[in-house]
């Protein structure tokens, strides 16, 4: 089966399964990511179990908009999240989303990559 996003579900790494948020390579286009995450959140919610989630921002423009927009969906979907990589952002971009992330009282198990080896790596294995 498929995402939204286009990646298989279940996406199996390394003995462990992944889901993949893609939101990378959407550069300026707010409305097309926004729509994903939207389509990605009932796709979530209709597997009704916790994820570990990979997320992609590669080539994707990290607006104050973007920023708040992923913030409020994390929010939504943080009863499916085991454990959360993000890769894909500059280092202030993660430095932006660490206090956002903070600021909105979100609990998660979450950590920043710059190679999405590692970040997928990292959710497979035990905290």
């Amino acid at each position: 089966m498929k995402s939204p996003g286009g990646s298989m579900f279940p996406y199996y790494y390394k003995g462990g399964e992944i889901h993949c948020l893609k939101y990378g390579s959407k550069y300026h286009n707010e409305e097309s990511l926004f729509k994903l995450m939207e389509q990605e959140q009932e796709f979530i919610f209709n597997i009704n179990r916790k994820l570990k989630i990979w997320v992609d921002f590669y080539k994707t423009t990290i607006t104050d908009k973007v920023l708040q927009e992923f913030i409020n969906h994390l929010q939504r979907i943080n009863d499916r999240i085991d454990k959360i990589s993000i890769v894909g952002l500059t280092g202030f971009n993660v430095w932006r989303i660490k206090r956002k992330i903070k600021k909105s009282g979100i609990n998660l198990i979450i950590s920043f990559y710059k190679d999405p080896e590692d970040a997928k790596t990292w959710l497979i294995h035990d905290r």
